[in-house]
């Protein structure tokens, strides 16, 4: 495995996870905190994606790979303009993740890793959200966890959003930031 010591600082941040796992919420104050910007990913989606997805459908990987092409061109463009940036996308499968960070050393991905329980508690109780709950099934039949060469940061959500934050930036400050990430005990209290 190569030196985790030698990789350069992050300029972009991908912060995935299935819908429900608080990506935004997470990105918005990861990126606060940081003192870079924040977008959502889902901007990105083309028009005929949200659609699909309101209507209930599943995306395919077709239907995904403009939209991670589009967010892969804008970590290029942000980072080459000196603006490092925090998006959230849900980035399931470790080829959507060769996309958008495709051999990039500057990228980091911090994966929001909770149970289908707890995160189908939450998108029940989310409004005005594109994405229904019915597809939390696929989304987790969709999901590869972030293999160890992806030097992805992984995050219990069963927490603050404050310990969730609080740990992504020890392990961004840490000699080996891909050490997963687990909230102290008293967190599930």
């Amino acid at each position: 495995m190569p030196d985790d010591a030698k990789r350069p600082t992050a300029r972009a941040i991908v912060v995935m996870g299935v819908s429900g796992s608080g990506k935004s919420t997470v990105g918005e104050r990861l990126a606060s905190r940081l003192g870079w910007s924040y977008e959502d990913g889902d901007a990105y989606h083309p028009p005929g994606n949200v659609a699909k997805m309101h209507a209930g459908h599943p995306l395919t990987d077709d239907d995904r790979r403009p939209w991670l092409a589009a967010i892969a061109e804008a970590i290029d463009r942000r980072t080459a303009a000196g603006q490092p940036f925090v998006i959230a996308c849900s980035a399931l499968k470790g080829a959507y993740r060769d996309i958008l960070v495709h051999g990039r050393d500057d990228v980091r991905i911090v994966y929001l890793k909770g149970s289908r329980e707890v995160i189908a508690s939450r998108l029940k109780a989310r409004k005005g959200h594109f994405m229904p709950p019915d597809l939390l099934d696929s989304q987790f039949a969709t999901l590869e966890e972030p293999a160890c060469d992806e030097y992805a940061i992984a995050v219990d959500i069963d927490a603050s959003v404050e310990t969730i934050v609080d740990g992504i930036m020890r392990r961004l400050a840490s000699p080996c930031p891909a050490s997963p990430v687990a909230p102290p005990a008293s967190a599930h209290r």
